[in-house]
């Protein structure tokens, strides 16, 4: 068998099934980050869920100037 004709072979074989391994990279990456985001997402909503049944809203950072004087918005 001639180096071209294993090669032939070796492109032609069909990916291994299962497994992480035949999972690229990148897909298991971009897979977790979308979990992680996931995650997130059901924590803000948990907290924002808190702050509504105690009729608070969430509070916006005060912008004041460094004697404690307000800021004109």
């Amino acid at each position: 068998m001639t180096s071209k004709e294993e090669a032939e072979l070796l492109f032609k074989q069909e990916p291994l099934s299962g497994g992480p391994r035949s999972i690229p990279e990148y897909e298991q990456r971009a897979r977790a980050e979308r979990a992680k985001i996931a995650k997130l997402r059901v924590l803000r909503l948990a907290r924002e869920a808190v702050l509504v049944t105690e009729k608070r809203t969430p509070q916006k950072r005060s912008r004041t100037l460094r004697d404690g004087t307000r800021c004109k918005e």
